[in-house]
């Protein structure tokens, strides 16, 4: 059965750029007149900064409610603050930093008063509450209070990414959606009696092949901020501002290995500005009229996914990206499989392979900002590290889990879906099949993987204790496990295959 593609087209719109002088308005006119000349759907979200400015919500009041959406971006700004009785702390009306600018830099009773302040004004200008909430990164608190007292469709937040603009989010379900943790929205839930019934899904669209590895520095111990290589149309050395690489991620990304369905957030904040996001949109919605015309991809606003998700999934379903190149070389690809157990990454380079990537989801971890107020620049989620092919990189060690030499060649990288939580890889004589749970690989003759590491920095999980079936870790306080079906564990950053099969399942 054709599985949906769907790209959200999701604009938010701030009044304050403080940095450099940028017409603000002039990105919000041109988005609105390139989605009315091709025919797209979408979502534009409202800072309150923005919200509160008749130039902002006169303009979209006017807009046909069947095409466009209406939502709220939730970042902290100095009216917003002071409307709600708080003292603002920022250095600017609107500040990036994290204790400032976003809700974990508030207490409880503060963010309830922050969601109030913003819901009720925009009912006021608008007419109705808001359905759609946004930011980059926001505390379960008030996700859960915003929710619960005025009801959502779907919220959305920012990809993985380590460090960028002193954000960190690492090692969540990587795309599509999930059914969130109601400890921790960070987290997908694996039982419906601690999920937030409300989907979140990932913005910007990253690149499946290259934006993890953005930021390694395998020669050294130290661990850099990451770059950003996604469809935003700002991007133009590889990225959304890039044709060649946006023809490559539309092919790839939607290319009906998702096990569910296919998904991308298109458009651009208006901060950056007109002439730096022109070219890639003028691109990039022509071509999504046409890929639309031709039944290739729905675009559609977020809210409509979001009813769409609620209907159709009552837990979080598994989901897959693949790619069967990189933009610029045929001889890389890269599997990315989420569920609401875990997520991994199976990269392919050169003719060999390896887990590039391997985090557990666990729905009782706490959300760090939960009874904490954020008092740095700097906020960090994460969830549960086995392999980081990423952070535990360094020192000369490319880390990941590899095969011996002979188990790890293959010519190309073949991806099966047996059923809509379960896919089978195949590289070369190995098979990987990867369940909600449980990941079985299987070869032609017995084999080892080894669990390499170049440095600490502060993000390797503890181990706790291993023997041949199991090896249990510790991280941020969280105990959770690796057990074996098949295989046994030579130490604890070696398993050997038992009959020519290693089998896994996590538990925590």
């Amino acid at each position: 059965m054709k599985k949906r593609q769907i790209i959200n087209i999701v604009n938010f719109i701030r009044a304050v750029e403080p940095r450099e002088k940028v017409d603000l308005m002039k990105p919000v006119t041109e988005q609105i007149r390139l989605m009315k000349k091709h025919n797209l759907r979408g979502t534009f979200l409202l800072q309150y900064d923005a919200l509160i400015m008749p130039e902002y919500s006169e303009l979209l009041k006017e807009l046909n409610s069947e095409q466009f959406e209406i939502g709220v971006w939730h970042e902290i700004v100095q009216p917003m603050a002071e409307k709600a009785g708080i003292e603002w702390r920022g250095r600017f009306p609107w500040d990036w930093h994290a204790h400032c600018g976003f809700s974990v830099g508030y207490t409880k009773e503060e963010r309830e008063k922050l969601i109030d302040v913003l819901f009720e004004d925009f009912k006021e200008i608008m007419g109705y509450y808001p359905r759609v909430f946004g930011s980059w990164f926001f505390d379960s608190h008030t996700v859960r209070y915003a929710h619960n007292k005025y009801g959502l469709d779907a919220v959305c937040n920012c990809k993985d990414q380590y460090g960028t603009d002193g954000y960190t989010l690492w090692g969540g379900y990587y795309g599509q959606g999930y059914y969130p943790s109601i400890n921790n929205v960070f987290m997908p839930a694996q039982t419906a009696e601690n999920q937030l019934d409300v989907p979140l899904f990932r913005m910007l669209g990253s690149d499946q092949v290259y934006q993890f590895d953005s930021g390694i520095n395998v020669d050294s111990s130290e661990q850099k901020n990451q770059g950003v290589i996604s469809l935003e149309p700002v991007y133009e050395v590889a990225g959304g501002g890039l044709p060649e690489w946006v023809d490559w991620y539309m092919k790839e990304n939607f290319n009906g290995e998702c096990l569910t369905f296919g998904y991308a957030q298109a458009g651009q904040e208006n901060s950056f500005g007109w002439d730096s996001m022109k070219d890639g949109l003028e691109y990039q919605f022509p071509l999504f009229e046409r890929l639309q015309k031709e039944g290739r991809i729905e675009v559609e606003p977020l809210g409509d996914t979001g009813r769409w998700y609620k209907e159709k999934y009552k837990i979080t379903p598994a989901s897959a990206i693949t790619a069967h190149t990189a933009y610029d070389d045929g001889n890389k690809n890269s599997v990315w499989y989420s569920s609401r157990f875990y997520r991994i990454n199976l990269y392919g380079d050169n003719g060999k392979f390896r887990i590039r990537d391997l985090h557990i989801f666990n729905e009782n971890f706490p959300d760090p900002y939960e009874n904490e107020v954020c008092a740095r620049n700097e906020a960090y989620y994460e969830t549960l590290p086995v392999a980081d092919g990423n952070r535990f990189s360094g020192n000369g060690v490319l880390a990941g889990i590899y095969f011996d030499s002979d188990n790890a060649k293959h010519d190309e990288m073949v991806f099966e879906e047996i059923d809509e939580n379960t896919a089978l890889i195949t590289y070369g004589n190995v098979k990987i099949t990867l369940s909600e749970n449980n990941i079985k690989i299987e070869s032609d003759k017995d084999f080892t993987f080894e669990n390499r590491i170049g440095k600490d920095g502060g993000h390797l999980p503890q181990v706790k204790n291993v023997n041949e079936k199991e090896i249990k870790l510790s991280y941020n306080s969280s105990d959770y496990c690796v057990k074996l079906l098949d295989g046994v564990f030579v130490d604890n950053k070696t398993i050997r295959s038992e009959k020519c099969r290693i089998e896994a399942e996590f538990s925590v």
